[in-house]
């Protein structure tokens, strides 16, 4: 499988509401679920109103668009982490999935990747 190391430091972080967050972002992931608001964006683009922050947050996004239909994806991505000890915090879109691990794990997480076979190449700055 394919993935790109994202070329950023993002933020995982809570919101009083959706409105605060600035949908224009070139890296976004809202959630409105249960009566909270996550937010993951680049590290500079965390709102001030933000109430809670984990910080130092790096990323992979798997490569294509993956039909709904396709079982394990993820699961193998996310063992290969466990396999190696290593923390991770998913997402998914519409067309992808994005696993991300605290900046200190970044470059072992980088090679249990391509340990297991898989290739990692790097996003472009967006």
């Amino acid at each position: 499988m394919e993935l790109y190391a994202l070329p950023y430091r993002l933020t995982v972080c809570k919101l009083r509401t959706a409105r605060e967050a600035d949908l224009s972002r070139p890296f976004y992931f809202l959630s409105c679920a249960m009566g909270e608001v996550s937010l993951v964006c680049r590290a500079e683009d965390v709102p001030d109103s933000a109430i809670a922050r984990e910080e130092d947050w790096k990323g992979f996004r798997v490569a294509g668009t993956m039909d709904f239909s396709l079982t394990g994806i993820l699961a193998g991505l996310t063992k290969t982490f466990a396999d190696a000890r290593i923390p991770v915090f998913a997402v998914s879109t519409f067309d992808t999935d994005y696993l991300l691990v605290k900046e200190d794990f970044f470059v072992p997480a980088r090679e249990a990747l391509e340990k297991a076979g898989h290739i990692v190449r790097c996003e472009e700055q967006s």
